[in-house]
Order: structure tokens, then C-alpha cells, then sequence
């Protein structure tokens, strides 16, 4: 294989792989940014697997444009994909992104490529989700977990575990939904707070969550289940670092605002599925089957899911159907 750095030179490179403990015999490191100089080199060692970090920092020498330009990254990785296909040889090209998370440079890059791979996650959590979002080979319905150690990034192989493993038995706020990244069911605690304000305006704060899909919960919660909600400031928080886009997750969102408004924990062994409407009824949810195997293996016995739901309970589990947001509540109260 073909590591090219356009960034660090190869004995900042060698530094950091003896700091993490690798040695790579087969791999070559190559430090330069003329993409000429780099599609030569490349033709001379016919590599395996080439690696270009990154094509924002290299450059066309018959081009004038500054190297990170949209001429630059175009024409750059028109190039790459040309002697691809001669040579019958992966590349991958490492690119900067913007302060939104998408790919910087010109939007044809994404067109250019085959696959478009985002690794998301932030500074203050260890976990990094690998997340496909192109790909003419295959499905982008998969997603790889990972955990940032001092030794570098490690395979998290039961990801549900480790985002479940601090969580505390018996406390109001706390709810688990199964969440699915890809074609991977993912259990993760959902947490929220609630707290007398004067304030005319209440906060509604979230991380990890979609803040417009929480204003429309709480109106939910208030119009069609009664709980007054008005003078309350509410805070939602997805454990782990994780995001959760999906509408299944609605349930255990809204069971946990109301766990925590009415201080009544919800039992730890019990997962909530379902999408919650606009009039408060529940939803079936996508591939409901796995999220619910996902679940027994990790020991949760219980399921609340909506009726209409089409579900066949694992062994050791039992289902509780349910019609409405309404329903749920009142289940949870009387336990």
C-alpha cells in the first residue's frame, strides 16, 4: 500500500506510528503534494492501495489556482479516478470537511467518487460512528462503531453494551430505545430533565436529539396527554455522544420527559419502540424484529411498541402493545 501525506512529512508520520505501537512492513509513505510527482510514483510502484491525505493539499502544477480550489479538487480527483480504473487499483482520498460536516470543495467531489465514507464524532466523546452515505457498490445501511483510545481507534464489537453500561437502575429521566444505524440495532439511554422556571419562555435544549422534533413532543405531550409542560425548562440528552435521526426514538424521548416530570423512574429492564404523531398515536417502526432481539441479548425483558406493530416476542421477552402516547403514560404510572 501507498500512503501519500500532502500534510506531515514521513517522520512525523513514523513518529505517530511508534507512538501508537504499529509497524507496517508493506507500506509505503510518501510525502509530497504535486499530484503529477504523485500519479508517477504511483505508476512506478503499481500499490495495491494507494491513500491520498488529502486532496485539498495537493495541486495540478499546470493549473494557477491555489491547491484546495474547486478547480483543484476536481480536476485533482478526476485524475486519480482515471489511473483507478487504468491501473485497477483502490484509492482513497482523505477530505477536510466544513464546520457544517459536509465534504469541503466543489459538490461534484461526491459525484466523482464511488464511495463516501463520513467518520462523525467530536472531541469530548470517544466513540466515532463510520457512516456510508454513498456507495455504487453495495448499501449505505451499515455503519461501523468505533472508540478513540491512546493506542488509536479500537472496533467497539457490542457498541449497545458499552453506551448502556454507566446507566443507573431506578432513575427518574431514563429511558432505553433501540435505534438503528444502518442495518445495526443499537440500544442506547435516553436522558431528560425537567425544571420549574418562571421564565415566560422555557428552554427546550437537546444533544443529540432534533430540537424541532422535541418542541413537537412536548406539544404532544401537553395537548393529547395533559401534563402541563408549560413551566417546565426541559433538556434532552442521547448518551454517549451519539445522534439520533430517526422517529423511532420518539417514544422513549417523550416517556422519558415524562418520567422525569412526574419523578416515577421507568423500569430498567423495559425498552421503548415506536413514532408518535401529531394526535399522540404510536407508529410502527422499521425492522422491529432485530431492534428486539438486540434487546433480549442485553437482558431487557420488556418491550413497549405500538399495537399494530406486526412483532413476534423473542424468548424471554414479553410485548406490551400500546395505541397512544396516552396509553403508555398511564402503563407507566400504575407500575
Amino acid at each position: 500500500a501507498l500512503y501519500v501525506s500532502a500534510e506531515e512529512s514521513a517522520q512525523q508520520i513514523k513518529l505517530r506510528a511508534e507512538r501508537l505501537g504499529m509497524s507496517a512492513d508493506d507500506l509505503y509513505v510518501f510525502s509530497e503534494n504535486s499530484l503529477d510527482t504523485i500519479l508517477e510514483q504511483i505508476r512506478e510502484l503499481r500499490p495495491k492501495l494507494v491513500i491520498i491525505d488529502s486532496i485539498q493539499t495537493v495541486y495540478l502544477e499546470e493549473l494557477t489556482s491555489a491547491a484546495g480550489s474547486v478547480s483543484q479538487v476536481r480536476e485533482g480527483a478526476l485524475r486519480l479516478m482515471h489511473l483507478a480504473k487504468e491501473l485497477h487499483i483502490p484509492i482513497f482520498l482523505v477530505g477536510h470537511v466544513t464546520k457544517e460536516g459536509a465534504i469541503a470543495g466543489p459538490r461534484v467531489l461526491e459525484h466523482i467518487v464511488d464511495v463516501v465514507l463520513y467518520l462523525e464524532g467530536d472531541r469530548f466523546h470517544q466513540f466515532r460512528l463510520l457512516r456510508g452515505v454513498k456507495n455504487r457498490f453495495g448499501s449505505t445501511n451499515e455503519v461501523g462503531v468505533f472508540e478513540m483510545t491512546g493506542d488509536g481507534m479500537r472496533e467497539v464489537l457490542n457498541p449497545s453494551a458499552v453506551f448502556l453500561s454507566e446507566r443507573s437502575a431506578g432513575t427518574p429521566g431514563s429511558a432505553v430505545a433501540v435505534t438503528m444505524e444502518g442495518t445495526r440495532p443499537l440500544l442506547v439511554e435516553v436522558q431528560a430533565l425537567t425544571s420549574n422556571t418562571s421564565s415566560a419562555q422555557p428552554r427546550r435544549t437537546t444533544n443529540g436529539f432534533d430540537p424541532n422534533r422535541l418542541l413537537m413532543l412536548v406539544a404532544v405531550l401537553s395537548k393529547r396527554v395533559g401534563l402541563p409542560l408549560f413551566n417546565q425548562d426541559i433538556y434532552v440528552n442521547i448518551v454517549g455522544g451519539l445522534r439520533i435521526g430517526e422517529p423511532a426514538a420518539d417514544l422513549a424521548v417523550a416517556l422519558a420527559i415524562t418520567s422525569s416530570f412526574r419523578n416515577q423512574p421507568i423500569p430498567t429492564d423495559m425498552v421503548l419502540l415506536g413514532e408518535i404523531g401529531l394526535s399522540g398515536e404510536l407508529r410502527s417502526v422499521s425492522q422491529i424484529e432485530r431492534r428486539l432481539s438486540e434487546a433480549v441479548k442485553l437482558g431487557f425483558q420488556h418491550a413497549v411498541l405500538p399495537a399494530v406493530s406486526q412483532a413476534s416476542p423473542p424468548s424471554g421477552s414479553t410485548l406490551v402493545p400500546a395505541r397512544s402516547l396516552a396509553d403508555v403514560v398511564d402503563l407507566i404510572t400504575r407500575r
